[in-house]
């Protein structure tokens, strides 16, 4: 091949290169960027949630924690379930424990959280749902389960002074179905039912 060759194949590589680099990782990006902060900017801008003052206080698509600086959790708010991203709700760290059904410290960290709980909230160890003793495959899941946030109904009445049948309607009446009727569980928002109860009492 001789060098004239060599330099236009080389000329044309370069350039066809150049040309993808601008089109499908400038362009392209620019693209479906401008799509979604046109049809759907809440979600394309991350699902930001405020509080009543416009404050921005978390994501409906991120779990977070409801403890003080210690880590222990605050009596007054709907529990989310643990978390393995990280240090724990680390939205830079997502992912799950990777740990088997029978691995020892699994079966420790699981008995470790029902006995919590079972404290915490004054019910039995067979009482307690599996999401509230499992982190998620993501570590941050902002859902727990119907029967997990009824569990945990006179703790949150009792630290708020309210009645039970009020926050149990509060949080029944944000039970999110399955999607499309089939995917999925039945869950709900924890920060929606936090951010709810801030409201009822301010």
């Amino acid at each position: 091949m001789s060098l004239r060759i060599l330099a236009r194949t080389l000329a044309v590589s370069l350039r066809a290169m150049v040309v993808a680099t601008v089109v499908l990782g400038i362009g392209y990006t620019l693209l479906i960027t401008a799509v979604g902060q046109l049809a759907l900017p809440w979600q394309a801008g991350g699902s930001l949630v405020t509080d009543s003052t416009g404050r921005v206080v978390g994501s409906a698509l991120i779990g977070q924690s409801f403890a003080d600086a210690e880590g222990v959790p605050l009596a007054q708010y709907l529990q989310s379930r643990p978390s393995a991203a990280g240090d724990g709700y680390d939205a830079g760290a997502s992912g799950g424990s990777n740990e088997g059904p029978e691995n020892a410290t699994l079966i420790e960290q699981i008995a470790q959280r029902q006995a919590a709980i079972a404290t915490r909230d004054a019910v039995a160890v067979a009482a307690i749902p599996a999401d509230a003793v499992t982190a998620s495959a993501s570590g941050l899941d902002p859902h727990i389960s119907p029967e997990y946030a009824l569990l945990q109904v006179p703790r949150i009445a009792a630290a708020r002074d309210l009645d039970e049948a009020t926050v149990r309607e509060m949080i029944e009446s944000r039970i999110q179905s399955r999607d499309l009727g089939y995917l999925g569980q039945p869950r709900v928002n924890v920060l929606e039912v936090n951010l709810a109860l801030d409201r009822l009492e301010g």
